[in-house]
């Protein structure tokens, strides 16, 4: 009786009362045991860095003057590049990171004046005119210039008007640190500062320069992460910058060129 317990009137093979017990014990520790542990997400991490980052920037300045070792006024930046960074040292106050920056596009404008000069005095001549670079702004306008030699006198007319030149360059700043405060928060201010070069297609900032130049920044700003993915991390960092161009008196003149420059850099990485 027994034996045909265990087998379905049709004859086919049936689970024993032990058997469905073992089985219903099988499931229930699986839903104990496992089915959380499937259910339940990994452990997030508790900063708002990467490893790697790369990102995509646009600088520009609207002016220069002598802020600390520049001479020359008037001069524009504008540049657009790419940058790499790799974590260095992180911890709950700081992450430190090596950081480097391409630009392919580096484009510096000068001022430059047309100065025309006439002489009225004692007689007519033609004009002849000339361009240059100055050290300070262009000054539009026209002035008389009178002056006695041997009893006579002459006079010089002398015009200037201003316009303005852009030059085509690229650089590279390989040697670069950025230090990221408050990691574990999503707004974090930064410190950063660069060396590198630039390669310009026209002597800049003056006709006596050089078309090579050395460049070095220093800077501090903010950066924004976006929600955390399976993809990795995104921020726009946005910065004010103190940037130097300056030949390092490899030419017959070194002005140099201080630029006051606001950067921003859309970031992505892992």
């Amino acid at each position: 009786m027994r034996v045909k317990a265990a087998m379905t009137h049709r004859g086919g093979a049936s689970l024993s009362p032990c058997m469905l017990k073992i089985l219903a014990f099988c499931l229930l520790l699986f839903k104990v045991c496992v089915v959380p542990g499937i259910a339940q997400a990994p452990p997030d991490n508790p900063y708002f860095s990467r490893v790697n980052s790369f990102g995509i920037f646009a600088a520009y300045s609207n002016d220069s003057s002598h802020m600390l070792l520049g001479d020359v006024g008037q001069r524009k930046l504008l540049e657009f590049g790419a940058s790499y960074s790799r974590r260095v040292f992180q911890n709950r106050v700081i992450d430190l990171q090596y950081d480097a920056e391409l630009l392919p596009v580096a484009l510096e404008s000068d001022p430059v004046t047309h100065q025309t000069d006439q002489r009225i005095l004692p007689v007519t001549l033609p004009p002849f005119s000339y361009t240059f670079e100055p050290y300070g702004p262009c000054l539009p306008g026209s002035t008389t210039l009178t002056y006695t030699v041997k009893g006579v006198v002459f006079a010089d007319k002398i015009t200037n008007t201003c316009s303005r030149r852009w030059t085509v360059g690229e650089g590279i700043s390989p040697v670069g640190f950025r230090w990221n405060f408050r990691p574990q928060r999503r707004w974090q201010p930064v410190i950063e500062g660069h060396g590198g070069y630039m390669y310009s297609t026209q002597t800049i900032p003056v006709e006596q320069a050089g078309n090579f130049n050395f460049t070095f920044d220093v800077g501090a700003g903010m950066e924004i992460f976006k929600s955390k993915s399976t993809r990795g991390l995104e921020s726009v960092r946005a910065e004010y910058r103190y940037h130097h161009i300056s030949n390092h008196n490899t030419a017959s003149q070194n002005p140099g060129i201080d630029n006051g420059v606001l950067q921003v850099t859309y970031v992505f990485g892992r």
